[in-house]
């Protein structure tokens, strides 16, 4: 199992949580610089995806500053509720929200993501933006993802993945495990936190790897749609 500080002998979760609130004052500058703004496209179109089922109750996991809950607004649902176990990412987030004036539509709570704090059957859309990666346990999340959802409602992940055709791909590893660390180190000055970033990348389960794992937590009409030559993905599943 990756995780981010080496040298300390916690869990996963426990250490993932230290790392968000460590870079959380220069989390989305760099989220935004580092993939060269195309984050945004992502977002948008994971977004137009979900606007096929129309939700009005959504949920976003590891939900961090709330970019795809502020994206989220635009189906105009009933509410939107934003989880994150870094308090840290959330105080950003929040301050976001009540910048476009819309606390009366959004709230944003800390809880694990492995444990979510619903009931059964409570939202019509469940997301997460680059989250299932830190995951403590996967299966455990995606179990719960599926737990809070309605029958016939739907995941909409976005995840990073590893793009395998030349010259994408050479670009990519150098561009992650040379330029994007030292960026990373220099601005956050977490000499840890983008060391991980394409170290759990590497280790992640993606394409068909984490379509398998979407069907074992019992998601049905599972899709995969690769996104700027496969250095993301977006997976959806259904209840």
């Amino acid at each position: 199992m990756v995780k981010p500080y080496k040298e300390l002998d916690n869990g996963k979760k426990a250490q993932v949580a230290l790392m968000f609130d460590n870079i959380a004052h220069k989390y989305d500058f760099l989220n935004h610089f580092l993939s060269f703004g195309i984050d945004k496209s992502w977002r948008k179109r994971s977004v137009k995806e979900m606007k096929k089922k129309s939700p009005c109750d959504i949920l976003d996991v590891a939900t961090g500053t709330g970019d795809f809950v502020l994206e989220s607004v635009k189906l105009n649902p009933r509410y939107i509720v934003g989880v994150d176990i870094s308090t840290g990412m959330l105080m950003k987030g929040r301050e976001k929200v009540s910048a476009r004036n819309l606390d009366h539509l959004i709230s944003l709570q800390e809880g694990d993501s492995e444990n979510l704090e619903f009931g059964n059957n409570s939202f019509d859309a469940v997301t997460v933006g680059f989250g299932v990666r830190n995951f403590e346990n996967l299966g455990q999340g995606l179990s719960e993802i599926r737990r809070v959802l309605r029958p016939g409602g739907a995941t909409y992940i976005l995840e990073f993945s590893k793009p395998s055709k030349f010259p994408m791909k050479q670009f990519y590893y150098f561009y992650s495990f040379r330029v994007m660390p030292f960026l990373g180190r220099f601005f956050s000055k977490d000499a840890s936190a983008y060391t991980y970033l394409p170290e759990s990348i590497r280790e992640f389960p993606a394409g068909e790897d984490f379509l398998f794992e979407l069907k074992n937590a019992g998601f049905v009409r599972v899709k995969a749609f690769p996104l700027t030559f496969g250095i993301a993905t977006l997976y959806v599943g259904e209840k």
